[in-house]
């Protein structure tokens, strides 16, 4: 990598995420696409032993598009520009992989995780469930850089949105976007349509999980609830049902709307946008039951 991780960051990744504002604030939403980021820095390229269309395999690429129309309902959307390969703000601050760096990692660093083992950590080490990213091991100050100034702004900026919705409607809904191989190396099959993630009925209500499978299955969709996917980092973190901040994460099949070959979008992708926008306003309808009184929320 560059010896200067900062300049880097400042001169290909600036700004890097962007808030998509409603005009008016009117849904108690934060809607939040933290792996459709396509701005790969070159550095990052040359450092990789694989070309750039094997890196966007970890992509989910469009979400961020598919779900554009939240704006117009009065909702934000925040999206990373930073791919998932370079930087994944879906973990923890420091899942660090100490099989990726050259040099000792700080004391603090969580190196036994589950997604660190399996090559999946804040930074990276693999992506397609196999393939090794880069050439050579990185400096732990790379990985620091990227943490300072892409990860924390940007956990900074999602949790203000969820506080901004909360002090305005008295509870929050996160829906934590995202999309999935239709045929998975590991596993093998395919998947269905939608995987909701709510860590197993902790990080929302049972009823918004509920009323997003109603309404998707209802269009004809097949659902999947936790499983492969429960939800990652942002939706256990951020989910305090019983605190009027609910996280609900939707993993949407890319077959539905995309060439997984080419990143190409499909003709699925007008009919799939429509749908999640109905999705939407249905579970919008449903969440003014979910509010707590405002003492249980300090």
């Amino acid at each position: 990598m560059s010896p200067n991780e900062a300049e880097a960051i400042e001169s290909e990744l600036a700004p890097p995420f962007t808030v998509a504002q409603p005009q008016q604030l009117t849904l108690p939403f934060v809607f939040n696409s933290p792996h459709s980021g396509r701005i790969y820095p070159r550095a990052f390229l040359e450092a990789s032993r694989l070309d750039p269309m094997s890196l966007r395999r970890s992509e989910d690429s469009y979400v961020e598009e598919l779900f554009g129309f939240v704006t117009d309902l009065g909702a934000p959307l925040l999206h990373a520009h930073f791919p998932r390969a370079y930087l994944d703000v879906n973990r923890e601050p420091y899942e660090l992989d100490p099989v990726l760096f050259r040099d000792g990692l700080p004391h603090y660093a969580n190196t036994q995780s589950v997604r660190v083992v399996g090559g999946l950590g804040t930074i990276a080490r693999i992506v397609a469930e196999s393939d090794e990213i880069y050439r050579e091991p990185l400096s732990v100050g790379a990985a620091l850089e990227r943490i300072n100034r892409l990860y924390t702004p940007y956990h900074e900026t999602l949790k203000r949105l969820l506080l901004n919705a909360q002090k305005e409607f008295g509870l929050a809904v996160l829906i934590d976007c995202h999309s999935m191989p239709s045929s998975p190396v590991t596993d093998g099959g395919d998947r269905p349509d939608f995987v909701l993630g709510d860590r197993f009925g902790t990080s929302c209500s049972a009823e918004l999980t509920r009323i997003a499978a109603s309404h998707l299955k209802g269009l004809g969709h097949k659902v999947a609830l936790n499983k492969p996917y429960a939800g990652g980092y942002i939706t256990e973190h951020y989910g305090r049902p019983h605190k009027g901040r609910h996280a609900l994460q939707i993993e949407i099949n890319r077959a539905l709307y995309m060439d997984e070959v080419t990143f190409e979008k499909s003709a699925g992708f007008t009919r799939l946008n429509s749908n999640l926008d109905t999705m939407v306003r249905a579970i919008a309808a449903g969440t003014p039951g979910l509010a707590v009184p405002r003492a249980a929320a300090e």
